[in-house]
């Protein structure tokens, strides 16, 4: 664990050499002449005193050649047509969604707030997918009226997509289902096993199709499967393949025009040396493999080729930079280092118990030579951010970098304990843009109502 200050961040020059899901840092990172981490021509440090921190520091260029090692793949490795899908789950907000769409991408929704958000970035409709368990009605018109492609989970949202279509334009409609495949990977983050919330079991496709042939209002699509995430094996992917094509062979034989596959996402990424995650190069090869042979030995046409990467995309890119402040030693047990943020901005460590390294933003060249835990400012003993890690020697002040903080910290930030959100700035070719501000506390109260029975009275002064 305490290897990382040796790493040669010289490497990290050659952009398009590497896989983005497979390195620890951005690939712009490297180590400056006095010792402190640089991402994007920035130095972190100086970073940090411009915007604060914590602060969210969003790589560009290792963003966009993730999106460019999923395009170039596909067109390597499948003659059809495709569509890389960002799971904007892993981080919906306004700059995201614009640049993964100049990158040719499409984007994966979950909800009516992230469909606004990416419509907001002028993202094409045609380039939406709409995914979600139970999508309240409001949110269902407003994709129909959208014109994204909905991907339906149950029988509440096609009985209730076929009513709001009535008299207006032909939905697109996928379909979802649950393909029963296990994967290893953490409980809550498994979506393929049949005992899921997500999805039609398989024992009803019959029941599914013929409704689908019933109502030729609506455009039917193709249909839709999705594992897990933070994934490291690639079998469950091949077996995927397989079942989903001969879910395409049986619509096919019922006279259902599905053009569309979707294969879902769920590629891990390297959080700690250890973590040895496929390429996204071998990931893309053996999905578009294994598709072309299950379409060759089902007889069936081959499909548009659409997945949702979220994490391999963006997870690597980002990195956060704290302030360390006190330090609590428990001789012969344990020593704390606290941080200005913790499970506000990052509640993966103790949601799914999550990795992470770390790096002393402006200690770059000094050995690490501390067996540390770094633990957040909130009031929960839970709040720890990375256990038994080693770091040089620090001191108050000094900046604690977190890799790999692109997916699922922002999205799933809060304000516990009313602390505000952290700014994120976007960095290339140094160049630094806020996409998000800081929250303020007046921000926190922005949306309280006290009742006038609550308002304080002054007291009459005097006789």
């Amino acid at each position: 664990m305490g290897q990382l200050h040796a790493l040669d961040l010289a490497g990290y020059s050659t952009l398009n050499a590497c896989s983005v899901n497979q390195q620890l840092l951005p690939l712009t990172a490297q180590t400056n002449a006095q010792g402190c981490l640089e991402i994007g021509g920035r130095n972190v440090t100086e970073l940090v005193r411009e915007f604060g921190s914590p602060l969210y520091i969003l790589d560009e260029e290792t963003l966009r050649v993730a999106c460019r090692q999923y395009q170039k793949a596909f067109q390597r490795y499948y003659p059809g047509d495709f569509q890389v899908l960002y799971a904007s789950k892993a981080w919906s907000c306004l700059a995201v969604c614009a640049l993964v769409q100049q990158e040719g991408c499409g984007i994966d929704v979950v909800s009516g707030g992230e469909l606004y958000t990416a419509l907001q970035a002028n993202v094409s409709p045609a380039k939406l997918y709409f995914h979600g368990n139970n999508k309240s009605l409001q949110e269902l018109r407003f994709a129909i009226e959208s014109g994204c492609t909905i991907v339906a989970d149950n029988w509440l949202e096609l009985h209730s997509i076929v009513e709001l279509a009535q008299g207006q334009l032909r939905p697109r409609i996928m379909l979802r289902l649950t393909p029963g495949i296990e994967c290893h990977t953490h409980e809550y983050i498994r979506t393929g096993h049949l005992d899921s919330k997500f999805g039609f079991d398989p024992s009803q496709l019959n029941e599914i199709f013929t409704f689908a042939c019933h109502h030729p209002s609506i455009e039917w699509v193709g249909i839709h499967a999705h594992i897990g995430s933070q994934i490291f094996e690639l079998q469950p992917h091949q077996d995927l393949s397989v079942v989903m094509t001969q879910w395409l062979a049986q619509a096919s034989k019922l006279g259902l025009p599905f053009n569309e596959l979707n294969i879902g996402g769920g590629l891990g990424i390297r959080y700690v040396e250890s973590d040895n995650p496929p390429s996204i190069e071998t990931w893309v090869k053996v999905i578009s493999e294994s598709i072309c042979n299950a379409c060759q030995s089902q007889q069936v046409p081959l499909p548009k080729l659409l997945c949702e990467p979220g994490r391999s995309l963006i997870g690597s890119a980002c990195v956060t930079a704290y302030t360390l402040g006190s330090q609590k030693v428990i001789p012969q047990l344990r020593t704390y280092l606290a941080v200005d943020g913790g499970m506000s901005d990052n509640p993966r460590p103790i949601t799914y118990q999550s990795t992470y390294r770390a790096v002393v933003a402006n200690r770059m060249s000094a050995p690490a030579s501390e067996l540390v835990t770094i633990a957040g400012k909130h009031c929960e003993s839970g709040d720890i951010l990375l256990k038994d890690i080693l770091l040089p020697q620090t001191q108050p002040g000094d900046i604690l970098t977190v890799l790999g903080t692109g997916a699922y910290n922002y999205s799933m930030a809060s304000n516990y304990n009313r602390l505000p959100r952290p700014a994120a700035v976007l960095v290339r070719s140094g160049e630094a843009n806020v996409i998000l501000e800081r929250e303020t506390y007046q921000d926190l109260i922005r949306q309280d109502r006290l009742p006038s029975r609550l308002v304080p009275q002054l007291l009459p002064v005097g006789p």
